[in-house]
Formats: C-alpha cells, sequence, structure tokens
C-alpha cells in the first residue's frame, strides 16, 4: 500500500486554522475529548484534533511492528462495537483498524511513546501489567468486552503502574464537573493509591507523567496540567 497522508477540512470543505481555547470540546473526527490547542472550522463548528487533523491511510505502531494500521473515518457496520486496543474505549469516528488481526486505535492513542520520561524516571508502555494499577488497584480491566484488555504504562523502577484507560476515565470524569469545560486548567478525578515513596514526591512524579500522557489523548493541556494538577492530586 503506497503511504500518503490526508490533511482534512471540516464537512462544508473549508480549510481548518489552527485554534487555542482554554476549554474542553469533542473532536469532530474521532469523537473523543479534546481542550486546549484543536484544528478549527469557526462557521461550522467544526474541531479536530492534531492527530486527527492530518492523517495516513496506513500506520504502524511500536508494539505491532509487522502490522499495518488502516485509517478509517468509520468502522464498517459489520464489525459491531469496537473498543480501541490502548485505552478500552468504545470507537465512534476517526479510527485506524486492522483488518487483518482485528485490533483498533483511536488517532491520538496511536501516538503514545513507548518510553516516556517525567521526574527523572522512565516509563515503558506495557500490555500488561504485573502490578496493581495506582488508580483502579486493579492489573487487569476486567470489564471490558471483546478481549480488549489495554495498555498500561509502568515505571522503570517498578514503582508506578496504571492503566492508559484509568487516565482516560479520571480527565472524563475531571471535565463532568461543574464550570470545568470553562476552567484554566484540566481537573482529574484522582484516587489516591499506595506507594512507598514520600506521598509529596509520589505526586509529583505522577502527575509529570500524567500531564505527558494528557497532553496526547486530549490535545495540549501541559501548561494548566503544570500548575494545576499537583494541587488537585493532594486535596
Amino acid at each position: 500500500m503506497a503511504w500518503r497522508e490526508t490533511v482534512h477540512k471540516c464537512s462544508s470543505g473549508h480549510v481548518l486554522e489552527p485554534k487555542s481555547f482554554k476549554k474542553q470540546y469533542i473532536c469532530d473526527g474521532c469523537k473523543e475529548p479534546g481542550y486546549g490547542p484543536r484544528y478549527r472550522c469557526e462557521p461550522c463548528n467544526y474541531d479536530l484534533h492534531d492527530s486527527c487533523m492530518l492523517t495516513s491511510n496506513s500506520a504502524c505502531h511500536h508494539f505491532y511492528k509487522d502490522k499495518t494500521f488502516v485509517f478509517v473515518e468509520k468502522l464498517p457496520t459489520h464489525l459491531g462495537t469496537r473498543r480501541c486496543d490502548a485505552c478500552t474505549q468504545e470507537i465512534f469516528g476517526f479510527a485506524y483498524h486492522s483488518y487483518k488481526e482485528g485490533w483498533d486505535l483511536h488517532p491520538c492513542c496511536l501516538d503514545l511513546q513507548p518510553k516516556l520520561c517525567a521526574e527523572g524516571i522512565e516509563f515503558k508502555l506495557q500490555k500488561k501489567m504485573k502490578s496493581k494499577c495506582v488508580w483502579c488497584s486493579k492489573k487487569t480491566l476486567g470489564d471490558t468486552v471483546s478481549g480488549v484488555k489495554g495498555w498500561a504504562y509502568v515505571s522503570e523502577c517498578k514503582e508506578y503502574h496504571f492503566h492508559v484507560r484509568c487516565l482516560v476515565l479520571s480527565m472524563l470524569e475531571g471535565l463532568k464537573r461543574e464550570g470545568a469545560s470553562e476552567r484554566e486548567d484540566v481537573p482529574l478525578q484522582l484516587h489516591a493509591g499506595r506507594n512507598k515513596e514520600s506521598p509529596s514526591k509520589y505526586w509529583r512524579i505522577m502527575a509529570a507523567i500524567f500531564k505527558i500522557v494528557a497532553s496526547i489523548l486530549l490535545g495540549d493541556p501541559a501548561t494548566a496540567l503544570a500548575s494545576s494538577l499537583p494541587a488537585l492530586l493532594l486535596n
């Protein structure tokens, strides 16, 4: 398959312009939440994540180096309900699909990096965890369907573990709070976990890694999260 990129326009064919508002939006491509920077058509009230604005007809991910994902604006109806293999959320719009393997990824989830560094600690993206997630206190997500288990980030020191799905749910809960869509930050609904580190160091590290992952999944709320997340975590 010849590789090519597509720059998407709104449904009326207008060219989208880069904008940045400190408020929530729903991406009209993948139908997932976004925050802050986006590509927008003002007359049509149409917004796209950066990852949904510019897509490739085919793509690969670190986990599946020898497998090809094909971009689709909407998955065929005969496939039934589909969930993202990274975040486990149901897919309603733009996606990358592997017809041979039956895997699916949101465009933003395709951008999840195999390695991240926060506060000097390296985190690696994993398909499963050997220890409990600091948020849901589970190793696996047993409430998902179709065998989709979701991905997780695990620190090199093995002290910090969290599911990508738990971050997504934390963001969604936070954005449902009263007035969240007009705030200067991205509020997260978080749950305290147990860790050997001191509470301040523990939350500082988690705030840093969550800020990075949130910037991938929501757009780029890094500036707001940098100042607001530590306080939200400690409250």
